[in-house]
């Protein structure tokens, strides 16, 4: 892992076209060799695009492997370049990152499983303090790389799942914005299922019960590739009117639907190598069956 680790040190200070490029040949090879992943990937778009031809999906998916191994590879960026290289790679729109409105009441910042979202995270760590849920490595050289990375700007609160809810809670009536990801298959538990493109998901009621619990607003952020290698763009959404009412599971379906079109705007930069649709209703048979 110390080797890796410094090979990703090493390549941090290419220019990110070649970078870029780099990743991307990583991932046309990986598309070919992880069958296991490109079975999943492949099915979680057969589910949610079934408009499209087979054909098209391959592409979708090649594209996923290529993007997700540029995100990896130029994770370096994120974790040792200076700030200065930062600011001239990251586009925000708007612009520039809303710190006011994310810190005048409790915000949670809701940020999908598109493969660049921790440049997302990085936009705001230049310029405010916030907290999130992390998940502990098992490698413990690459858990210390990752946690400075995410920590070398201002302070930032990581949260586990065993912490439970309640300094999740404390921090967003601290006013300190949760940077949340709800779009994982966790399994049942505090999820229902909902439809996701369609399909019944079990998905987090986290973000509606947190909001209803807190008050605390929601703001969409979500970060995506610019053109050609020119680094990346992180979009900050208006605050959701009206959320989350009375209905957690009309909100959460709510959430999924906003989801559902920033994929179709970037199809290949959500996260289809996850199982999303492991936890079944009612015991109905898997859907990855093949991989599994």
């Amino acid at each position: 892992m110390k080797l890796l680790l410094g090979f990703v040190w090493l390549l941090h200070w290419l220019p990110l076209p070649l970078l870029g490029r780099f990743g991307d040949a990583v991932g046309s090879l990986l598309f070919l060799v992880m069958r296991p992943r490109r079975h999943i990937a492949l099915t979680n778009l057969r589910l949610c695009l079934p408009e499209l031809s087979e054909a098209e999906r391959v592409a979708i998916a090649r594209r996923h492997f290529q993007a997700y191994s540029r995100s990896v590879w130029e994770r370096g960026i994120l974790w040792w370049a200076s700030e200065a290289r930062l600011r001239r790679l990251i586009q925000v729109e708007p612009g520039p990152v809303p710190v006011a409105a994310m810190t005048s009441r409790p915000t949670i910042l809701l940020c999908p499983h598109f493969v660049c979202l921790d440049v997302a995270g990085a936009s705001i760590a230049m310029v405010a303090s916030a907290s999130s849920m992390y998940v502990q490595q098992k490698n413990a050289t690459f858990d210390q790389v990752l946690r400075k990375g995410r920590a070398r700007f201002k302070p930032v609160k990581l949260f586990t799942r065993q912490d439970g809810i309640k300094p999740i809670l404390r921090a967003l009536r601290d006013h300190l914005p949760y940077f949340m990801l709800p779009d994982m298959d966790f399994g049942e538990k505090d999820a229902e299922f909902v439809p996701f493109f369609g399909v019944p998901a079990a998905t987090l009621t986290a973000t509606a019960r947190i909001a209803s619990a807190t008050g605390a607003q929601v703001m969409p952020v979500i970060a995506t590739f610019l053109p050609n290698y020119r680094g990346w763009r992180v979009k900050f959404y208006p605050v959701w009117d009206n959320y989350p009412g009375p209905d957690m599971a009309a909100a959460t379906l709510r959430m999924n639907q906003f989801i559902e079109e920033r994929v179709r705007e970037a199809p290949a930069e959500y996260f289809w190598t996850h199982k999303r649709f492991k936890t079944r209703p009612n015991g109905e048979p898997s859907l990855y069956l093949a991989a599994d």
